[in-house]
């Protein structure tokens, strides 16, 4: 059986970013992953089984996304990185 730490945070990082549904992960017999989303006591497979890396990766898509904060030095750190021609 796989390790499913990644697949259990990236479940968790996403319930944190939904304010509706709750989401549950479901590992196969055959170690593939499940994801399944609880609303009102009704229970709802959204997706098929995949690995754990494609679980991740549609895990992560899902739901409203973060915006990362970048700050004025990150801003000028990333233009000294660009080559000038």
């Amino acid at each position: 059986m796989t390790r499913s730490t990644r697949a259990a945070a990236a479940v968790a990082r996403l319930n944190r970013r939904s304010d509706g549904p709750l989401y549950q992960m479901v590992v196969t017999g055959d170690g593939l992953f499940k994801l399944r989303e609880q609303i009102a006591g009704e229970t709802r497979e959204l997706g098929e089984a995949m690995t754990q890396d494609d679980f991740v990766r549609f895990v992560d898509a899902l739901g409203p996304q973060v915006v990362r904060r970048v700050s004025k030095n990150d801003e000028a750190f990333a233009r000294q990185l660009v080559r000038k021609p």
